[in-house]
Parts: C-alpha cells; sequence; structure tokens
C-alpha cells in the first residue's frame, strides 16, 4: 500500500530520533530545477536534520513520487499511484545525495562508517556543509578520525566567503603532510583575491611541500632498496652459475620463469582442491618453484652444460638455444598471454607511513626474503659439506678429484642449487609483476651487471651492487627518466670494469712471478 506521508512519519517509522522535515523542503529536494533542489538539500543538510538520511536514501532506491506539491514516500514493493512523478536524479544530484548522506554518515556510531564518510567527503567537502562538518568534530571522539574531519573542516573552511576565515583556515592546513591538502591550496589560491588569505595559502603550499619532499625522498630509497632487493634474488643464482663454476647461462632468465609458473600452478591447485586454504598457498609455492627450476637446471647440466665446460663461447650460444626451447614450451603449456599470481591476504596493501609514503607488504616481504635467501646460502656454501667441495672443486678441480670428490656429481648440484636460487626468485617476482613466457628477459642483463660488478664469486660484492645498481637506477630514473638511467648504468660498468676488470670485491690473491 502507497503512504502518503511526510518525511517526519517515514523518519519516526524508520527509528530516527528527530523533528521531521519540512513538507516544502523535501518536495523542493525532489522537484524542481538542479540549482534550486541542490539549495534546499544544502539547507536541509546545513541545519543537521538527521531525517534527511532515510528521505534521501528513499530517493535513491526510486521510492519517491510527486503528486500535488507533496513529496510521497512509498513502502517497498509498493505500486505508485498512476498520476505521481518519479523525480529524475541526474549525474550531479546523485553525487549531491551521495556526498550529503556522506556527511550525515559522519554522525554514526560506527567507526567504520566514520571513516568510510571522511574519505567520501575528502574531495567535496565546501562551506555549505561547515554547520554539519563542524557538528561531527564536537562529537568525535577518536584521535585519528578527529585529526582528519579537523582538516576536513579547515577545507571547507577555504571556500568560505569570509575572507578572514580563509585566511585562518589556510594557517591551520600548513601543518599537513598530504598531498590532496596541497593540491586544494594550489586550487583555491589560483582564484583567491584577498591578499592576505592569498599570502597564507602560499605559506601552507611552501610547508606542506617541505614535509612532502622527505616522504618522496623515503618513497624514492625504498623503491631503489626494492629494486635492489629483486636483482639481489635474481643474481644470487647467478653468482653460483657463473661466478663459481664460470657457466654464462644465458637461460638463467627463464629458469626464474619456471619458478613463476610453478607459483601459478600451486595458487590454481590450491584455488581448486582447498580453496579456503588459499591464503597459504606461497608457502608451498616457494619449495615448489625451488625444486622445479633445480630439476630443469639439473637436467640442462648433465644433458649440455657438462660438455662445455672451459669453453665460455659454446656454452653462451647453448644455453641462449636453452632459453627459446624453454619459452616456446611454457607458450605450449599455458599460453602466449600472461598468467595471473594472487597475492595472498597477509600481502595484500601496504603500511602507510606518511600520506605520501607506503610500503607495499609483498615488497616488503620480498627485501626480509631476499636477505633471508643470502644468508642460508651463505651458510651453506661455508658451512656444510656440499658448500665446502663445491668451493673445492671451483678453486681445484684436479685437487678434489684427487682427493676423491665426484666432482660430475659436485657439478650437477651446484649448479642444481644456483637454478633452484632462481626459481625462488621467480615465485617472488610472481608477487610483484605479471607472470609471462618473457619474464626472465626483463632481469637477466641486470643480472649479469650485478655479479659482474660486484665480483665474479663474491657474494658480498653481490649484495652491494644489486642493493647499490638498484638505489642508482631509481635515482636515475627520477633524475633523467627509465631510458637514460639505464644507459647511464651501462656507461659506468664500463667505466668501473676498466679500473676494475675483477670487480669491486675482486678475489685475493697471490701473483707468482
Amino acid at each position: 500500500m502507497i503512504k502518503r506521508l511526510l518525511l517526519g512519519c517515514l523518519l519516526a517509522l524508520s527509528g530516527w530520533s528527530a523533528w521531521a522535515l519540512p513538507p516544502e523542503l523535501a518536495n523542493r529536494i525532489a522537484a524542481g530545477d538542479s540549482d534550486d533542489r541542490v539549495a534546499a538539500l544544502q539547507q536541509a543538510l546545513a541545519a543537521g536534520d538527521e531525517s534527511l538520511g532515510p528521505f534521501l536514501r528513499a530517493l535513491q532506491d526510486g521510492r519517491v513520487r510527486v503528486k500535488g506539491g507533496q513529496a510521497l514516500v512509498l513502502d517497498a514493493g509498493a505500486t505508485p499511484p498512476a498520476d505521481a512523478e518519479e523525480p529524475m536524479l541526474n549525474n550531479r544530484m546523485r553525487r549531491e545525495i551521495d556526498s550529503a548522506l556522506a556527511g550525515l554518515d559522519l554522525l554514526s556510531k560506527d567507526r567504520a562508517t566514520r571513516a568510510k564518510a571522511l574519505a567520501t567527503l575528502r574531495d567535496d567537502a565546501d562551506a555549505s556543509k561547515l554547520p554539519l562538518l563542524e557538528k561531527a568534530l564536537a562529537a568525535e571522539t577518536d584521535a585519528e578520525l578527529r585529526a582528519n574531519l579537523g582538516a576536513l573542516v579547515a577545507g571547507a573552511k577555504l571556500s568560505s566567503t569570509d575572507a578572514a576565515q580563509r585566511r585562518t583556515a589556510a594557517l591551520e592546513l600548513a601543518g599537513s603532510a598530504d598531498p590532496a591538502t596541497r593540491a586544494l591550496l594550489l586550487e583555491r589560491m589560483g582564484s583567491e583575491t584577498d591578499a592576505a588569505a592569498k599570502a597564507a595559502m602560499k605559506t601552507a603550499i611552501d610547508a606542506i611541500g617541505d614535509r612532502l619532499a622527505w616522504g618522496e625522498r623515503a618513497q624514492l630509497l625504498f623503491s631503489g632498496l626494492s629494486l635492489g632487493s629483486v636483482l639481489l634474488l635474481v643474481a644470487l643464482g647467478l653468482a653460483i652459475t657463473y661466478g663459481l663454476m664460470g657457466v654464462i647461462n644465458m637461460a638463467h632468465g627463464e629458469l626464474l620463469m619456471v619458478g613463476a609458473y610453478a607459483t601459478y600452478c600451486v595458487q590454481q591447485a590450491f584455488r581448486a582442491w582447498a580453496p579456503g586454504a588459499f591464503d597459504y598457498y606461497l608457502w608451498v609455492a616457494l619449495p615448489a618453484s625451488f625444486l622445479a627450476a633445480a630439476l630443469v637446471g639439473a637436467a640442462m647440466e648433465r644433458t649440455v652444460i657438462r660438455w662445455l665446460y672451459g669453453r665460455p663461447l659454446e656454452t653462451l650460444l647453448a644455453t641462449w638455444g636453452i632459453s627459446l626451447v624453454l619459452m616456446q614450451a611454457v607458450r605450449s603449456l599455458f599460453g602466449a598471454q600472461n598468467v595471473a599470481v594472487e597475492n595472498p591476504t597477509w600481502l595484500s596493501g601496504g603500511w602507510a607511513l606518511l600520506p605520501n609514503l607506503t610500503l607495499p607488504y609483498n615488497r616488503l616481504a620480498i627485501l626480509g626474503f631476499a636477505a633471508l635467501v643470502l644468508v642460508g646460502m651463505a651458510l651453506l656454501l661455508a658451512r656444510t659439506r656440499l658448500g665446502l667441495m663445491v668451493r673445492g672443486v671451483t678453486q681445484n678441480r684436479r685437487m678434489a678429484a684427487c682427493a676423491g670428490v665426484n666432482t660430475a656429481k659436485v657439478d650437477t648440484m651446484a649448479f642444481a642449487l644456483g637454478s633452484g636460487i632462481a626459481g625462488l626468485a621467480g615465485c617472488a617476482l610472481s608477487q610483484i609483476g605479471n607472470v609471462g613466457p618473457d619474464l626472465g628477459q626483463s632481469y637477466i642483463v641486470d643480472a649479469f651487471m650485478v655479479v659482474v660488478l660486484g665480483g665474479v664469486g663474491q657474494l658480498a660484492g653481490t649484495v652491494y651492487a644489486g642493493l647499490g645498481l638498484g638505489v642508482l637506477s631509481k635515482l636515475l630514473e627520477g633524475w633523467q627518466g627509465a631510458v637514460l638511467a639505464k644507459i647511464a648504468l651501462l656507461l659506468l660498468l664500463v667505466l668501473v670494469i676498466q679500473k676494475k676488470p675483477q670487480g669491486l670485491f675482486a678475489l685475493k690473491g697471490r701473483s707468482v712471478e
């Protein structure tokens, strides 16, 4: 049944305790030209009338009709009268209604509702909402929301007709460190006519810019360390196959790809057979990616590379051919398009330190993971029997063989270890980028740069070179762009190799005259 109710009755039935919205004001919001409807909406909002919310929601739901100069609100599922008109909601009215509802939600008892309302009003606060915003500020008890609401009130004052109020608002906003606040001040300063208010806005913009500069510097440093950790992960496997074994493995990038696709397969298996445990798939994907890449690497070593030790040019050509075979195999199995690898819930989002500085959890995880892999690899080479045999074979193969070491087996195990670490790097890369047949091509050159610059066979050099090249690359990209940054890094590598042919951390030894 259609209930012809004045809005106050509707609100009483809805459980809102407030005086009823005047019928003429409700009718003005529902019917008329857009300017008059917006003005009526702002008038009701300025009065802080809690009964406005249910009426606006009914208007959004299409349950309001206009008949005889009155706004009629229908029950859900009721049939409207034939002679009643349905209010038209254009884009402007929809935006105004959404903004008004968000303003009313600032008075909600639920913190999440208030926080969502603040996010909605962030770019839509003006002087017409000041009474409601100030009322919400007076009632707010949460320290974080109160600070954000205070900034919102000051931002709304910037659109006031009172120049003194605009000047005061600019001085209040000078303590902010939010890029959106700075953008708002820049926008308002362009149309400001009062000299004192304009000067206050200029001062606030400069103060906020100084604070944002520190956030930008920290973001640049973190981006460089993040890239450096990725390069370090990629180069660690190469430090064994190239640095210790002397094999120029052009298929190293494809071993990364194998690890990334192994992660994708594990993800799909969890999604199909254990969807409730999806957040834990990465713990299975890590050993799976290591084993998949290690097996492929061992097969490469036993079938091709074992015959080419000491012949670097032939090794380069053979592994380049293997890389083409691996890429085509992946295209045949999974298709040429990239596949989607999702982050677990605990790796989604980021840690917001500043308004313009957010550290993504997946990048932080890769930083920690690279450190763990580095420590594990150093301990394995320095403290285990396998590490002892690998070092013995790489330093003096004939003497190790005379001591009873199975050099062929050690070669296979060392190459499989380096390949497995490349697989771990592929698993990590799947959490921050696309996974496709060409994944490894983006990192193989940079990985060789890291190993050569750090010093062949030197783990410490690999660490310094990886992190250093990552940070330097981001600094140069911010200055000259990505292409020129890459050229500059290559030129720097050439200059360093000319002065230090064995890298920054060359192996120490004695010359025999």
